[in-house]
């Protein structure tokens, strides 16, 4: 029996023994389209290299026009052809975070910083997330060239920063219910229409299935959720988008994971979740699609007061 088996030490082809024929069966031993689909995707982790020597160029080098760097809901109408249609209701986020209890001391939030998944029922105050919504994607300062530039709290390859940033709103001060959309250029919130949800159970409950039965992030007094737009991160780099675009997220949500424990917050990312469930609750068109206003879910972080 020839098959392909992973080990400690990589990848071993030949005649397996009677008792490694057993572990195959058992599903132990790895076949050779999984083998085959570990390749691609470790692909994905690569710089450039002489296989990238006459790709195709990118729209950038084309010199066709980029897109723009944030996404707009429009009141009762659609933002970059979601599903989901802006409520007209907008939340201003406070700028002035002095009155805010901050740990001020770098070495001890890194050395704090975990994963915390218990969180008290006392709400999350309006200024702490605005705080926490500045620290991950808060706009610096924009730049007009060629496309409109944004430098912001957290780097992004070549400025592109293609995430957008979805608020499952369950227990903030002066917030109601329910989900939301992360403005950095005016630093407020775009309430979303909810169709078919009547109560915030039911909202929860679908969110629940969206996150593998992840009850805890479901419930969180906030839920962030990052979602990619690629084409924007796509126009300048191409094919290598994709990795800089899971960079990014990694960026972002380590400054939550920070600013979080600065100011005595606790953040639990959530990587496992049903993709066509989460674009669905999310109102996103169903992929996999090479349109430019394609978005997707990639990375999402519950955030609440911790328990004692």
């Amino acid at each position: 029996m020839k098959t392909v088996a992973l080990t400690l030490f990589g990848f071993t082809e030949g005649k397996l023994e009677p008792e490694e024929q057993v572990r195959v069966k058992k599903g132990e031993l790895m076949n050779d389209k999984t083998r085959q689909q570990i390749m691609k995707n470790r692909e994905l982790l690569k710089g450039y290299s002489g296989a990238d020597v006459g790709a195709e160029k990118t729209d950038q080098e084309q010199k066709i026009p980029g897109p723009a760097p944030v996404k707009k809901y429009c009141s009762g109408g659609q933002g970059n052809r979601s599903g989901m249609n802006g409520s007209g209701v907008q939340v201003s986020l406070p700028e002035d975070i002095s009155a805010l209890k901050m740990n001020g001391d770098f070495s001890s939030c890194i050395a704090g910083r975990k994963s915390r998944r218990a969180f008290a029922k006392e709400p999350v105050k309006l200024p702490e997330l605005s705080y926490l919504l500045w620290a991950t994607q808060g706009i610096r300062n924009t730049v007009q060239t060629e496309v409109e530039i944004t430098f912001r709290n957290v780097p992004s390859a070549g400025s592109r920063h293609p995430l957008e940033t979805y608020l499952f709103i369950n227990h903030v001060e002066e917030i109601e219910p329910g989900l939301y959309h992360y403005r950095p250029d005016l630093h407020l919130l775009e309430k979303l229409d909810c169709d078919g949800y009547s109560d915030e159970t039911s909202f929860q409950e679908d969110l629940k299935h969206a996150l593998c039965g992840q009850t805890f992030a479901a419930t969180a007094p906030v839920l962030f959720v990052w979602s990619a737009i690629p084409y924007r991160c796509e126009w300048r780099y191409g094919l290598k988008a994709a990795k800089y675009i899971l960079l990014d997220a990694g960026h972002t949500c380590e400054n939550l994971y920070l600013a979080a424990e600065n100011i005595g917050l606790g953040v639990c990312a959530v990587g496992a979740y049903d993709q066509d469930l989460l674009d669905e609750v999310l109102g996103f068109m169903p992929g996999p699609s090479a349109e430019p206003e394609y978005e997707c879910a990639v990375y999402a972080a519950a955030v609440g007061r911790v328990k004692m």
